[in-house]
């Protein structure tokens, strides 16, 4: 009986706990977000556009880099992104991830010093992100025509684009349709594609998951190296082969897996991009 009290209590705090790693990662990530934003709008009218783009996506790699350290180091978040590392120096090209949730494009812009990346336009407006993401001139996702151009001339600087070929979360598995834009880039640019396949254990943050809402934790994520496409010639086929490949290596989605009885809210429940339980 004692053994069974002990137990619900140290639930109740690791509980509690959870709840209080969750929300001190929000208010940090806004904190250094608003700070940032204030700094960035008076730097904005007085830099060049070399330096702005050099400090405004430094910046923004170090402050994602500060919040997910601060998850880390909670020990109730995981993030395996060291695969990522050796793209840092790597020619320009498209990275192209699924998009399982919103931390996805935190997680990778973490890693990279020098990558653009291509946002919706209403974000470019947010107070949060807007100041900093025009700063790094980040590339708003319409009209088309614009954000390819401007993807064009970004790549002449050396620079990575972060383009997510869904153009939202995953709300469809194993993945949404894919928007013909990333093959028109590539296409023009004359730019290859790298692929990347985001793991993760948990829903946290998918399409329709609420802000302030507390997943089962530990949550892990873990982010691997797929294939990487040369310059595409025909942008039909191009687009076809790529849906076929992420079709491929993300089939069966975790969140089919949880419809045939696998249980995101057991801990020791792990899924790779499989949907199989891991140990």
């Amino acid at each position: 009986m004692n053994w069974i009290k002990t137990n619900s209590v140290s639930d109740f705090l690791l509980q509690i706990y959870d709840y209080l790693v969750l929300y001190f990662g929000l208010i940090w990530l806004g904190f250094l977000s608003l700070c940032w934003t204030l700094i960035a709008s008076m730097l904005y009218p007085l830099l060049p556009e070399r330096y702005a783009i050099y400090l405004g996506r430094y910046v923004i790699m170090i402050s994602f880099r500060a919040y997910l350290a601060s998850l880390s180091f909670s020990q109730r978040c995981n993030f395996d992104l060291t695969e990522l590392d050796v793209l840092r120096n790597d020619i320009p090209m498209i990275i192209a991830p699924n998009h399982p949730c919103l931390l996805d494009a935190v997680m990778v812009i973490s890693r990279l010093p020098n990558v653009a990346c291509v946002m919706k336009a209403e974000l470019m407006n947010n107070i949060f992100l807007g100041a900093g993401a025009r700063l790094a001139r980040y590339i708003r996702n319409e009209p088309i025509r614009h954000m390819v151009m401007q993807a064009n001339e970004d790549f002449k600087t050396g620079s990575h684009l972060l383009l997510f070929p869904e153009g939202t979360r995953t709300v469809r598995q194993p993945i949404n349709p894919l928007k013909g834009s990333i093959a028109l880039i590539a296409h023009q640019a004359k730019v290859p594609v790298q692929t990347l396949i985001i793991e993760t254990n948990s829903p946290y943050l998918s399409k329709g998951w609420p802000l302030f809402r507390k997943p089962t934790m530990p949550v892990s994520y873990k982010i691997k190296l797929g294939k990487r496409f040369p310059p595409p010639v025909n942008t039909h086929q191009f687009m076809e082969e790529l849906e076929e490949y992420f079709r491929d290596a993300l089939k069966p989605y975790p969140k089919q897996c949880l419809l045939s009885g696998i249980d995101y809210n057991k801990p020791s429940t792990t899924l790779n991009s499989q949907g199989t339980t891991l140990p």
